[in-house]
């Protein structure tokens, strides 16, 4: 086999194997939609997110178009929730995000699950998943700066 050859079967076997990685979190999270991040082992017994609030600041900087001038911010503490069939932890968030044009969009709810007590995803259609929990104010998500 030529070097050419060679180098071309390496970078189609390379591109495959990074194809398989990628999942949309179709299946694992109950067909909510949301890119999953980390790898689930798929124990129940999963460790509290002790460094939650920190972890989806992060996320949201990033996450969002306009992370500045957020308002109405209020997360749930994590609690076990079933999702996809599997127990983790999940904080509830809602806010008022900015749009691109400085408008502001309206009150959004979105469920941020753990694995490992590691931000895995957001959903971004909580529904059931979030029914009946308790918010508390955010004001550090209020005080998001770029």
């Amino acid at each position: 086999m030529s070097g050419a050859s060679a180098k071309f079967l390496i970078g189609v076997l390379l591109a495959g194997s990074l194809a398989a990685c990628v999942t949309d979190g179709g299946d694992q999270d109950g067909g909510h939609g949301g890119m999953v991040y980390t790898d689930d082992r798929g124990v129940g017994d999963q460790p509290f997110p002790t460094d939650h609030r920190a972890q989806v600041l992060a996320f949201l900087r990033t996450y969002l178009n306009n992370p500045v001038g957020i308002r109405d911010a209020a997360m749930a503490e994590p609690a076990q929730r079933t999702v996809g069939g599997r127990l983790r932890y999940v904080s509830c968030l809602r806010y008022n995000a900015r749009e691109i044009d400085g408008s502001y969009g309206g009150v959004v709810q979105r469920a941020v699950v753990y694995v490992d007590a590691r931000l895995d995803r957001m959903i971004e259609k909580a529904g059931d998943v979030c029914a009946g929990v308790v918010y508390a104010p955010f004001p550090e998500l209020e005080k998001l700066t770029r």
